[in-house]
């Protein structure tokens, strides 16, 4: 039996000041995936967002993972998010990306806190309250490029202004409190940027853009044009610049890729067990299936050693400024975005080839036209060619490190 998002909260009493089990985190991030599982096909159809699965979230007090014990938070760092990721895209890929683009502006935070008085309250409001952060680095004008802004935060005393041509806000209207970029003042240059937290009620959202797309449609990153005042002590007192590099970088790259895995495990697990049921109708015959879902059992495990190794090099990294923001750490991370996002749409396509047209068509137990819609937006967050980009320009003084184990 299925447990609702209400049978789950008399279930599970909130966490505090305790450090958790991963067994602990893997419960809770299942009865997730339970719920999100029996609106998925509902919430893409309709292309909205999935306040069921984000409402369970919330009761299994999972938003609030990553902030420290101190402040109410559970001190989860990115291999047990990235395991919710994967657990919660093989039943909805969109409540996966709104959990891991969460955690990522969570990162944001806890990170770079280092005894900023708003930000650890800020912290502990979003461990109590479970708030859900939303994400605004996309801008007209410069698109996807996120270490770049045209607007500019204005400060008048104790106020800061802002308004942004934000074509892209992750869940905007469904977000308690959104972390936006801008410059760091109206002559700053566009890469000298800040971010800033706004509350709701602190902003107001005007629709420019609507979020009528191939894949990931519950994520509902509609456009808008934000305008928000806020004391300015929610502007981050780190550079955005450090912020990107020293965490989001990390962040972003990692989570999305144990999203984009889980993807590929569904359809894999779809792929098998058409297989499977081929077999057993074919009285002993090996199904025509059998050795491409070898070999594309083959091309997930690569997935998942990509995914584990960056999780090792974050880990072996995370207490050194200089090496989060040093070439070889770029092209690491940007390596595992480039490897995850490309791979996985082959791995989808191989499974649709198994099931043949038991996976071209909606509604079977072997359909796999969401998997594949919700694969392609890996390539183009962030756009594939400007990370190429950026990683052939670091290159050209980066020296290639070819040791095996690092």
């Amino acid at each position: 039996m299925t447990l609702t998002a209400t049978q789950t909260r008399e279930t599970t009493q909130p966490t505090e000041n305790r450090r958790v089990e991963p067994e602990d985190f893997a419960a809770r991030a299942a009865r997730v995936a339970a719920i999100a599982a029996q609106h998925a096909d509902d919430v893409d159809r309709a292309g909205r967002f999935p306040r069921e699965a984000v409402d369970a979230l919330k009761v299994e007090r999972l938003l609030g993972m990553q902030i420290p014990v101190e402040f109410g938070g559970e001190g989860a760092g990115f291999a047990a998010i990235a395991e919710i990721c994967t657990t919660l895209s093989q039943a909805c890929a969109s409540s996966a990306m709104i959990f891991a683009m969460h955690h990522i502006k969570c990162s944001s935070l806890v990170e770079h806190a280092e005894g900023n008085a708003w930000q650890r309250d800020f912290m502990a409001r979003v461990a109590s309250e479970q708030l859900l952060l939303g994400s605004a680095t996309t801008e007209g004008g410069i698109g996807g490029n996120l270490r770049n802004s045209i607007c500019a935060i204005e400060v008048d005393g104790d106020i800061c202004r802002l308004e942004k041509d934000a074509t892209v806000i992750s869940y905007g209207s469904q977000a308690d409190a959104i972390l936006i970029t801008s410059r760091a003042h109206k002559d700053a240059a566009p890469s000298d940027q800040v971010m800033t937290v706004f509350l709701k009620g602190q902003y107001s959202l005007e629709k420019t853009v609507d979020w009528d797309t191939l894949g990931m449609r519950g994520t509902r990153s509609d456009g808008f044009l934000f305008k928000g005042q806020a004391p300015t002590t929610q502007i981050l007192p780190k550079p955005f610049a450090e912020i990107a590099a020293q965490s989001m970088l990390a962040a972003s790259h990692i989570l999305w890729s144990g999203v984009w895995y889980g993807i590929a495990v569904d359809a894999v697990a779809r792929a098998q067990s058409f297989v499977r049921a081929a077999a057993r109708k074919s009285q002993g015959q090996m199904p025509p299936g059998a050795l491409r879902l070898a070999e594309t059992a083959n091309q997930l495990q690569l997935v998942r050693s990509n995914v584990v190794a960056a999780l090792k090099a974050y880990e072996d990294a995370k207490h050194d400024g200089d090496k989060l923001s040093s070439f070889g750490f770029s092209v690491t991370m940007n390596n595992v975005k480039l490897a995850s996002s490309e791979t996985i749409i082959d791995i989808i396509n191989q499974a649709m080839l198994i099931c043949g047209i038991m996976g071209y068509k909606n509604g079977t137990p072997y359909s796999l036209g969401r998997h594949l819609r919700d694969a392609h937006s890996a390539r183009l967050m962030i756009s594939n060619d400007r990370i190429l980009g950026n990683t052939s320009t670091m290159l050209l003084v980066h020296k290639l490190d070819t040791r095996l184990l690092g």
